[in-house]
């Protein structure tokens, strides 16, 4: 059985609009596995997109009508590594592409549980100024996936029933 694990670029989070609602809206959550912090936002209003004419007549611009389109991706990536971490370009790149490594082997462990309606957002930001081993990498990225999975299944339940312990 062979899996697709490529990274395509519909899968990122290139939108500067989507990162502002990532991080300042209220209904995002955040977990953190050092080096690690992930930050989620679970979307099901944009799950149906506009298209050319309707963008037209809603007066969004075409990139919001773009962004907001079912691009047949239920899940969409970001990954950051601070300046403030690492000073050279070199170091923030090389962290960046282990990161998304790491992602592009476990995100079995998240899409299984993303239903069809839902679209989830997903920033991945790096916390430590030194690095790391690719395999711990991975494995802090595959604890957190499964997370994030438990959390994706428990919140549709949450506003139904209007509980939010998180059990």
């Amino acid at each position: 059985m062979k899996t697709n694990n490529s990274f395509p670029k519909n899968e990122r989070i290139v939108s500067q609009k989507l990162i502002d609602e990532l991080f300042t809206s209220g209904q995002s959550h955040s977990l953190v596995a050092f080096p690690l912090r992930v930050v989620f936002f679970r979307d099901e209003s944009r799950t149906t997109g506009t298209t050319r004419d309707e963008s037209r007549t809603t007066g969004t611009t075409r990139d919001e009508s773009r962004t907001t389109a079912t691009t047949g991706t239920r899940i969409q990536v970001l990954m950051s590594v601070s300046k403030r971490r690492f000073k050279h370009a070199v170091d923030r790149n090389r962290v960046k592409r282990q990161l998304r490594e790491a992602y592009r082997l476990n995100r079995h462990l998240l899409s299984e549980h993303v239903t069809e309606g839902q679209q989830l957002r997903i920033a991945f930001i790096w916390l430590a100024d030194y690095h790391l081993p690719s395999g711990q990498i991975a494995d802090r990225m595959a604890s957190l996936l499964k997370r994030i999975a438990r959390k994706a299944q428990i919140a549709p339940s949450i506003s139904a029933t209007g509980c939010s312990d998180g059990r």
